[in-house]
């Protein structure tokens, strides 16, 4: 079933969202794009005659009520965001009566389903060497499906529209799905967009196809590397794991950070490259940095012979062109993670050449995906966000996507 398609004239939906958003000192939102990447879905619904029933996690409070992450703080948001009151209910678990009162075109919001150590199916306060801890999983998995059974109880249709959750089986991403038939159960718009985004990438690629892979560690890309590896054209690797590399290449870091454990991995990755006819693309200079400080000084040197004392912060300007010249002209564009500490502004160079030369391929034609953290808050911050083709709103669950692996959130619906 497709959210155009269900008819929820009349009928109670609850909605799977986001609204982890974080939140200030105050209780105040600092940052609403998750909260409007659901109100297409969200709106459809009470256009259309339903009544909703909105849950989210928030934070990490590990099953325990922690205050600092009520979704009581983000009610007068939501409420102005879809321009029309929003009830809440103190405990997401016990909301029968109020679900039940809905009338169409009225909104509830549930508290923090991560209260509630079901959510995440953890069993909590045993250590996973404890000889119970496996009497324990089995208990909890139960108990997982009743407290889904009694979110699913509240409404007469389903939409997961969280995809920054898709990746995990918690009882409100998948479990719930088990309790409704699939004329009942569907995704929402922003998920639909996400799954299109992941297809286009990996089913739907037009060559040249050019993924940039950045960030700290190459222990925590490996498994994307490894399956573009058989997908792409030219591969970037920058950022800190640039370092790995270089010392696995016989090469002088300073004191830039390392991953000794995986330097045959990184050779590995090399050779993988060349076998594949890969082009592989590493920084060959960068700006080194006698502190990290945004105020230290900085000198321009080889990626491979930093001076001691001193640590790579961002890539060079010979980096920055041989960067360009993969990325514009692609026709498929995918980027994950940095090229340096791009929260610098004077380490945001090699960032903001990666994020020019995407914004000059999409303008000519090219299909470009920005997905996790660090690369959506790069395009933000140099304002080329409207200038590429899809900013993904999963970290964790675009990168398992990309990783080939099936994502619990989506399989629940779509099978």
């Amino acid at each position: 079933m497709t959210i155009n398609d269900y008819k929820f004239a009349g009928k109670k939906a609850i909605v799977r969202v986001d609204f982890n958003v974080p939140l200030n000192e105050n209780g105040q939102i600092t940052d609403d794009t998750r909260i409007r990447g659901a109100l297409p879905t969200l709106k459809h619904i009470l256009e259309e005659g339903g009544a909703l029933i909105i849950m989210s996690h928030m934070g990490k409070p590990k099953g325990k009520v922690v205050a600092k992450y009520s979704l009581k703080q983000i009610v007068d948001a939501v409420s102005a965001a879809l321009g029309t009151p929003v009830q809440f209910a103190e405990d997401c678990a016990k909301a029968a009566e109020q679900a039940a009162a809905l009338k169409a075109g009225e909104v509830l919001l549930l508290e923090n389903l991560r209260y509630y150590p079901e959510e995440e199916g953890k069993p909590v306060g045993i250590d996973k060497e404890d000889p119970a801890y496996e009497e324990a999983k089995k208990a909890m998995k139960a108990s997982q499906k009743e407290f889904a059974k009694t979110l699913a109880s509240y409404a007469d249709c389903y939409v997961n529209d969280a995809f920054g959750t898709a990746h995990r089986k918690h009882a409100s991403t998948a479990v719930i799905a088990d309790y409704f038939d699939a004329d009942n159960k569907m995704l929402g718009y922003l998920m639909e967009k996400e799954v299109e985004a992941v297809d286009n990438i990996l089913k739907n690629i037009k060559r040249p196809f050019t993924a940039i892979m950045g960030g700290s560690k190459v222990s925590t890309k490996i498994g994307i590397i490894e399956n573009l590896m058989d997908k792409v054209d030219n591969l970037i690797l920058c950022g800190g794991m640039t370092y790995t590399f270089a010392k696995a290449n016989g090469g002088e870091i300073g004191k830039s950070i390392c991953e000794n454990d995986k330097l045959e991995l990184a050779l590995d990755i090399i050779a993988q490259a060349k076998a594949k006819g890969v082009n592989l693309v590493l920084a060959t200079d960068c700006v080194a940095a006698d502190d990290f400080c945004n105020e230290a000084n900085t000198q321009v040197c080889p990626s491979n012979a930093i001076p001691e004392g001193w640590e790579g912060v961002d890539a060079g300007p010979e980096s920055r062109k041989a960067f360009a010249a993969a990325i514009e002209g692609a026709k498929t564009i995918l980027w994950n993670g940095p090229a340096g500490v791009f929260e610098f502004d004077n380490f945001a160079a090699g960032s903001k050449a990666i994020a020019e030369a995407i914004a000059t391929a999409t303008d000519n034609g090219a299909y470009s995906l920005i997905g996790g953290g660090d690369s959506v808050a790069c395009v933000n911050k140099f304002g080329m966000a409207d200038r590429v083709s899809y900013i993904s709103t999963g970290g964790g669950a675009l990168l398992e996507a990309i990783e080939g692996k099936v994502l619990p959130g989506v399989a629940a619906i779509k099978g």
